[in-house]
């Protein structure tokens, strides 16, 4: 009767989350500390205590989501006021007075460099005090003051219940960004580059471990600027980090994401070729092939220089899969410069892109001097040409695959309605190889959490199809 009690006093939080992989780390972050405060985690919205969005800025897309989630939940608010409804991340720091103005019911607005402070200010918003913002303070340069003690208190507790499965897991290495891309609100959002020390990034990897995770994927916004200076000068640098993740006992795989062009060195495309469990994969964003709107987007590389780069990577890593962002319809870009982005897709041979229209982004620098001047069927324009150019090289690029045996960490049971001949009233599962190249094969569950070798069969943009031919691991 006592456990009942207990358990029937838990409160439940519904947590609702947009945007990259560092928002997914944050809202793991975020619901531990709320579970140490009598939280529970709950999918039914109109059960929630307490309601939180944590939110994306950097595209027009995910705003709009977060302000029509927050408009259907006031409905929920009127009729059980004590409900607690609050806006975290990126979006709450750009526009903390502009979401307390479209949406009045809201309770909490938090940026993601003060999340440690998320168990104060929902209690105080629980006890009838008017709307709490914790934001990140903009200096007089323009940057922003992220507080010193963000990385001591973000990541030692976390809730596993919210990764992408038990045992793969993100661990920051460093948050913030200096590039100033003129495009990109990062910097205003989330301040300036801070490196987290070796020693906490190694700790963290061990204590995943003891909870299952056997891939780690290392985050930053541009994770291969990490630099860490220790107090008799030795600097570590990503690669260093990458060695000393990979040997920690346990970890069968590790990844990192997202890079920046000019940070591309050597001692880290060495790291990848000569640690078999570093994945073969790189997401290295170019954003543009066009140099004169690569200086406007203030990328501070050319065109032929990520060119440069892209060989050099494929030459140290042999069968390395190289992915990349791209933007169309930037001011400015004239079909020249679109021309000249498809270009580079054609010669760059990506396993994959992530393909964007651009749409302005208050508070940035392109916003502020640059006119929005691409109409919008143009960029739509662009950005199925593009699409369909990535497509067919992502096709060419996977059907060499067909014939082959690929090793694969088996991540769970395919989401997707798709089925290949041959596999109805079986379980059709899905994993990545260590290029990162989603695999989907016929299995049972048993599967799941194990390395498996498939052999390839056939091959879509996307996807590869195949058959088991060996597991080469025991469950975890």
């Amino acid at each position: 009767m006592a456990n009942e009690s207990a358990a029937a006093a838990r409160k439940k939080l519904y947590l609702e989350t947009v945007g990259c992989q560092m928002n997914m780390l944050d809202s793991e972050i975020v619901a531990a500390k709320l579970r140490d405060e009598g939280y529970d985690l709950t999918q039914d919205v109109n059960a929630a205590d307490a309601v939180f969005y944590n939110t994306c800025s950097v595209r027009q897309h995910a705003e709009d989501k977060t302000y029509s989630a927050l408009g259907r939940i006031k409905r929920l608010k009127e009729r059980n006021p004590g409900v607690a409804i609050g806006v975290l991340g990126c979006m709450a720091q750009k526009d903390q007075a502009t979401i307390l103005k479209r949406a009045p019911h809201v309770d909490l607005v938090v940026g993601p460099g003060q999340i440690d402070r998320i168990p104060e200010l929902l209690a105080a918003a629980k006890s009838g005090n008017p709307p709490a913002i914790a934001v990140s303070k903009s200096r007089r340069d323009g940057t922003l003051e992220v507080i010193a003690s963000s990385f001591t208190v973000y990541d030692p507790d976390r809730e596993p219940s919210l990764r992408p499965t038990p045992f793969q897991a993100f661990i920051r290495v460093m948050m913030g960004c200096d590039k100033f891309c003129t495009y990109c609100v990062v910097p205003s959002v989330r301040g300036p580059e801070q490196s987290r020390e070796p020693e906490a990034i190694v700790a963290e990897a061990r204590m995943l471990v003891d909870q299952g995770v056997r891939e780690i994927t290392l985050l930053g916004q541009t994770v291969n600027s990490y630099q860490k200076r220790s107090a008799d000068g030795r600097i570590t640098r990503l690669s260093d980090i990458l060695e000393r993740v990979q040997a920690v006992p346990g970890i069968e795989r590790v990844k990192f994401v997202t890079n920046f062009p000019n940070d591309m060195s050597q001692d880290l495309l060495q790291a990848v070729r000569d640690f078999p469990k570093i994945s073969r994969s790189i997401h290295v964003p170019a954003q543009s092939g066009c140099d004169q709107i690569l200086k406007r987007m203030k990328r501070m590389y050319t065109a032929s220089f990520y060119e440069e780069m892209l060989a050099r990577a494929r030459e140290t890593i042999p069968g390395v899969a190289i992915s990349s962002d791209f933007i169309v319809g930037f001011c400015g870009e004239d079909e020249a410069a679109f021309e000249r982005t498809m270009g580079l897709v054609e010669r760059g041979r990506f396993k994959n892109s992530f393909i964007f229209k651009y749409s302005t982004r208050l508070g940035t620098k392109a916003d502020a001097i640059y006119a929005d001047d691409v109409p919008d069927d143009v960029k739509k324009r662009r950005n199925n040409e593009l699409l369909a150019l990535q497509t067919r090289i992502s096709l060419e690029d996977n059907q060499r695959f067909v014939g082959r045996e690929v090793e694969v960490l088996v991540e769970g049971p395919s989401r997707s309605t798709a089925r290949r001949e041959g596999w109805e009233g079986v379980s059709q599962l899905v994993g990545r190889t260590s290029c990162d190249r989603i695999t989907a094969f016929a299995g049972e569950l048993e599967l799941v959490g194990r390395f498996v070798r498939v052999r390839v069969e056939g091959a879509s943009a996307v996807t590869l199809f195949g058959r088991v031919e060996t597991p080469l691991a025991s469950a975890w």
